[in-house]
């Protein structure tokens, strides 16, 4: 179960797809409904879902899904406000299977943006492992990847 947020215009849908050869199961949530509706088009073995992923678990839930094995992000995580990126992480995380893995990628430039520190903060607080790939400086703007893996449960607070 591969989980895409931020699908956009659908590069990384196109390597989802390739990857999984049929094979599995490839939620796309993006909340542009141009681009959502090209995705479905496109790439018709995913099933894309044009909503905002700050409804996350919703989405899962309403499609039977407890789990998610990846969740892949195209999110411009480094412009999010600090409360954003702690929901949307926690329920990242809370979706992710214990062996499950977060991958999202992010440009160069934004790495001295204090949004941006902040997010590598709140991935090692959430996940037990997190790496962080060669910049690729063939891209424009040049980008790196950030992998995540095994997802930190929050505990349940005793009554």
């Amino acid at each position: 179960m591969v989980v895409e947020l931020g699908a956009g215009t659908g590069p990384f849908t196109a390597e989802i797809q390739r990857r999984l050869a049929g094979r599995g199961r490839h939620l796309a949530i993006e909340i542009d409904p141009v681009l959502a509706q090209r995705l479905q088009h496109w790439h018709p073995r995913a099933e894309v879902i044009q909503r905002d992923v700050g409804e996350l678990r919703q989405l899962l839930y309403a499609r039977g899904i407890y789990q998610a094995d990846v969740v892949i992000s195209g999110l411009p995580w480094a412009l999010f406000p600090l409360d954003t990126q702690q929901q949307l992480m926690a329920d990242t995380a809370e979706v992710l299977s214990p062996a499950g893995a977060f991958t999202a990628f992010t440009y160069a430039h934004a790495v001295p943006l204090v949004a941006a520190r902040r997010f590598r903060a709140l991935l090692v607080e959430s996940f037990e492992e997190v790496v962080i790939s060669r910049t690729v400086w063939r891209n424009m703007p040049p980008a790196f990847v950030l992998h995540a893996r095994r997802p930190r449960k929050k505990p349940v607070p005793s009554q």
